[in-house]
């Protein structure tokens, strides 16, 4: 099966789209179709051994509409392609010419018509029913241009009503045609008249002429569907917005020279060149030099990153500071930019099953109103109405009623609401995705890499007969350094975190799962879980109170010891994500179950549930079982939603009913998740539903409105409310509404533009309590924090910081300090600083001032 995106020309409303559709369905080997009336697009899956894209294109002419292969978005990206190539802005464009030239001759033709009934000044070749003929003549010659300029009403309209699909261009091309026709026939009418010199006659047509309503139905038209077409170019932004960020030019390095080249003939191996304030203009790996990088465009994480040697770095990302080089890994539309904006066009090219309402009714749609105007201009001269206002009811029926609000109701908050998400770093596949987050009923969690940071991390230190913790430590980096087992890099960097000076160790020894040894300047040291160290005759019953207490944490003891004498242990836990904890209470705040599925042993999965407050935990799964408990949570018709980062999630995020991926996370969980999280943040899975909830909450607003809309105005414009209260609308009018209403519509969806995710706090509640458990000192054994001893808090009133880089800027001076730890709150224009060690307030205060900021106050948090 392949699939294709095409480009469609000529459609104008929810009956063109449904058309297009039936007929391309009807082709066989298609096996699937989905036609965007925003976009002007459609994506077809077929089978290639039965048809072509060729035969696909002739089966959309044979609907009336044009069609052509559509260009790789990916392509336009790597190439930096000029964002007025918008064919929406384009389409605007063209509206905007036809009602400058439409208004040119109607303002006139309204002035000549309407004169005489407000005693206008007219020429005097118009006035007088003796020059009926001539007044009515100089309003068709008016009205020509009118015609003429917007004439793709009457060539599409006809054509697709003659091919039996008639469409909104049918229902404008027959009310303002007939109008037109009823005008031509009134001037032959008062030419007679005027030959036999029957005067009743000429004054019968001379003010009927309807010459003014043809021109003004098609004004009005075109005024709504500029106003529309201005206002779906501006829910295409975000992908324009992506587009910009794309630099033309990239500086690449070639025998040993710099040049500059078109981005487009980067290859992969081309070694960038990167100077302060430049726009990368590929994905690649950092191999020389170190700065930070703005990441916010792919992210929307507002503080630049960190980058040095053999970190990743992304397309269109701006460096802030320090020069580097990279080696280009991906290229044009393998780009992460090429391929964000790939996800939000294809998921703007989706169609959700909630617009499958608007389809069937579309379809049918417009033979009914056709049927209407008719039986409605029969029912008013049966009832013994005149020909002219029997006329004018059907011609108003006919231009009143409004397919397009049905059809865009959709499609239009659909591509705003994605394109915004993919502004936030949530980027949703499809539009069917989109919706079913809103009705998810239970959230499964994956814990390594999704709950947690994904990497152990040494949360505590009990010292025994360790005279100290640089000692101990030292020691621990010494055992460690030659280990590749996760937990020994740990050790490994949390001791290079606090400069921690290397050991030299000989004769050493790792035994498979259990531990380590060797000799530091003649002793022996070994290093392992309890087993091991009691094997080797070491007593470890004094810290068996805190090492039980980190079991239930979930942490990972590891046992050190000096030949037979206990040293100390170090605790290592692969910890929660600093917002993790607020995630999963936003989930249970918005009536979703939390469900953790994780391989781990029970007792480490029962200690993260507890810290994260989630509601149900399944521990010890393996890999090929996690799609077999996603189907057990759907028993019952319940929505399954799953997060996870690993290629083991793979399985279980396509057996969901919407799988979730985190970006950190590889290439196959991407691939099967019908979501993609750019930030490593638990936090945007809750924007996810977020947006998910506020999208389809404004397509429900919308299909009210059009389904309301004409459900009203096709009545009143029919006249049933005529003889009883009196109410009519004249064509004008009826167009009128017709041209508000698709604006209302496109003009409601763009209010997803503001569309805001929850965010973390400031201080996140995980974050704190990550503090709290890591920094605690307790005895008779001594048990230390990762700041080396008892702790303090304080806050310091700072003024002068207005941007992330004072933010940086101030911590850096203050973390620079030997036992400080500060982060720096940019909205309460403060620094809370832990103190592991006894740090005077005046030090605290003079490194602060010396990096050009005012310290207000110091106070004890």
């Amino acid at each position: 099966m392949a699939t294709e995106k095409y480009d469609i020309t000529g459609m104008t409303c929810a009956a063109c789209s449904a058309a297009v559709e039936r007929s391309v369905k009807r082709v066989p080997g298609v096996e699937s179709v989905t036609v965007n009336l925003l976009t002007n697009s459609m994506r077809v899956t077929y089978d290639e051994r039965q048809v072509s894209a060729a035969e696909i294109i002739e089966a959309v002419a044979g609907a009336g509409y044009g069609a052509a292969l559509k260009s790789d978005p990916g392509a336009k990206a790597a190439a930096g392609a000029d964002s007025a190539e918008n064919p929406l802005l384009g389409e605007a464009e063209e509206m905007r010419q036809r009602l400058a030239v439409s208004l040119l001759f109607m303002i006139p033709l309204m002035y000549i018509s309407m004169g005489a009934m407000f005693n206008w000044p007219l020429p005097a070749f118009v006035t007088g029913r003796e020059n009926a003929v001539s007044f009515a003549f100089l309003q068709f010659l008016l009205s020509i241009p009118v015609v003429f300029i917007n004439r793709k009403f009457f060539t599409v309209g006809f054509k697709t009503l003659f091919k039996g699909q008639p469409n909104m261009d049918s229902l404008i091309a027959i009310g303002s045609g007939a109008a037109l026709f009823y005008g031509i026939l009134a001037i032959f009418r008062m030419s007679h008249g005027l030959g036999v010199g029957d005067w009743e006659l000429v004054y019968r047509y001379h003010h009927d002429l309807y010459f003014e309503s043809a021109a003004m139905i098609l004004t009005l038209i075109t005024v709504g569907k500029f106003l529309e077409a201005r206002s779906k170019g501006k829910t295409s932004e975000a992908i324009k917005r992506l587009l910009d960020l794309a630099p033309k030019m990239a500086r690449v390095v070639r025998n040993g020279a710099e040049e500059l080249i078109p981005v487009e003939l980067v290859e992969v191996g081309d070694i960038i060149s990167i100077k302060p304030g430049d726009s990368l203009p590929v994905d690649g790996v950092v191999i020389e030099g170190h700065s930070f990088v703005d990441e916010s465009a792919l992210t929307g994480e507002s503080i630049p990153v960190e980058k040095q040697v053999g970190d990743r770095v992304s397309t269109a990302t701006i460096n802030q500071g320090g020069a580097f080089k990279f080696r280009a890994t991906h290229v044009g539309a393998d780009t992460t930019l090429a391929k964000i904006i790939a996800l939000v066009e294809d998921a703007s090219a989706t169609k959700a099953p909630i617009a499958r309402l608007a389809d069937k009714i579309s379809a049918v749609f417009v033979p009914i109103v056709i049927a209407i105007a008719v039986v409605a201009t029969a029912g008013w001269l049966i009832a013994g109405a005149s020909f002219e206002f029997a006329l004018s009811m059907g011609i108003t029926v006919l231009v009143i009623s409004c397919p397009c609000a049905l059809g865009l109701a959709t499609p239009v908050a659909i591509m705003v609401g994605t394109g915004r998400g993919a502004e936030k770093g949530i980027l949703v596949k499809s539009a069917e995705a989109l919706e079913i987050l809103h009705q998810v009923h239970t959230i499964v969690l994956d814990k390594t890499g999704t709950l947690t940071e994904g990497k152990p991390r040494v949360t505590d230190l009990v010292l025994f007969s360790a005279s100290s913790e640089e000692e101990f430590l030292a020691i621990a980096r010494a055992l460690e350094k030659n280990s590749e087992h996760p937990l020994a890099m740990a050790i490994m960097t949390y001791a290079g975190e606090r400069n921690i000076p290397e050991k030299e160790i000989t004769g050493f020894k790792a035994v498979a799962g259990k531990g380590v040894e060797g000799y530091i300047d003649g002793v022996l040291y070994a290093a392992g879980n309890e087993k091991y160290i009691n094997k080797k005759g070491v007593a470890t019953e004094a810290v068996a109170e805190w090492v039980e207490r980190f079991s239930r944490e979930g942490k990972t003891p590891l046992y050190f010891a000096q030949d037979q004498s206990l040293l100390g242990v170090i605790a290592v836990s692969d910890v929660p994500k600093p917002t993790s904890r607020q995630a999963v209470e936003r989930f249970k705040e918005m009536g979703i179950k939390v469900v953790m599925l994780t391989g781990d042993n029970q007792k480490t999965a029962e200690a993260v549930r507890s810290h994260l407050g989630i509601d149900e935990v399944i521990a010890e799964v393996l890999p090929q079982e996690k799609e077999e408990k996603i189907r057990e949570l759907q028993q019952g018709g319940r929505r399954v939603a799953m997060i996870g980062d690993g290629i083991n999630d793979a399985p279980a995020l396509a057996r969901a009913d919407v799988g979730i991926a985190i970006g950190a996370g590889t290439d196959v969980a991407i691939e099967a998740a019908d979501v993609v999280l750019v930030k490593n943040d638990l936090m945007d899975a809750v924007g996810a539903i977020e947006l998910s909830r506020a999208t389809i909450r404004n397509i429900k607003q919308n299909l009210f409105w059009a389904f309301f809309y004409n459900s009203l105005g096709i009545p009143l414009a029919a006249g049933l409310f005529y003889p009883a209260f009196g109410i009519r609308l004249m064509p004008m009018m009826g167009a009128a509404a017709m041209s508000l209403s698709s604006f209302f519509v496109v003009t409601n969806s763009l209010r997803l533009r503001r569309f805001q995710p929850s965010v973390a706090k400031t201080s996140p509640a995980g974050e704190g309590e990550r503090r709290e458990e890591t920094r605690t000192r307790v005895t008779p054994a001594q048990i230390y924090n990762n700041n080396g001893g008892v702790e303090m808090e304080k806050v310091i009133k700072i003024e002068g910081m207005s941007c992330n880089h004072c933010k940086m800027r101030v911590e850096k001076v203050l973390n620079a300090l030997e036992g400080v730890q500060a982060e720096v709150d940019l909205a309460e224009n403060s620094a809370r600083v832990t103190l592991a060690k006894d740090v005077s307030d005046e030090i605290l205060k003079q490194v602060v001032e010396e990096a050009g900021y005012e310290v207000v106050a110091i106070e004890k948090a």
